[in-house]
């Protein structure tokens, strides 16, 4: 249980270190190729879902390393990585299709 609880206060404090304090409204922010952003969260996803299939591969083969929990929360994770993934392609289809249909 300690090592599950370390593992978890870790990926928050990862977390928070990635969050970045808001710029203030005299300031200007720092631009991001929004192409490089995509590629990331897509790699991302891609990444937590091999994660998946290797613990459960593992855990069908029976190594003792590695619990049913573990198998459970890594499909969850990559099951809720790929839905927002797919719910933001969904809103940039729907906002170019109606840019597309703008009169111009």
């Amino acid at each position: 249980m300690d090592i599950k609880a370390a593992a978890l206060i870790s990926e928050m404090q990862a977390i928070k270190g990635e969050m970045q304090p808001p710029t203030p409204p005299n300031s200007i922010a720092p631009q991001q190729d929004f192409s490089a952003l995509l590629t990331q969260a897509v790699n991302n996803v891609n990444g937590l879902q091999q994660d998946t299939d290797a613990l459960r591969t593992r855990f069908e083969l029976g190594d003792d390393a590695v619990s049913l929990e573990q198998v459970m929360i890594a499909a969850q994770k990559s099951s809720i990585a790929f839905d927002a993934t797919v719910q933001v392609r969904n809103k940039v289809v729907d906002a170019y299709k109606t840019i597309m249909n703008m009169p111009v």
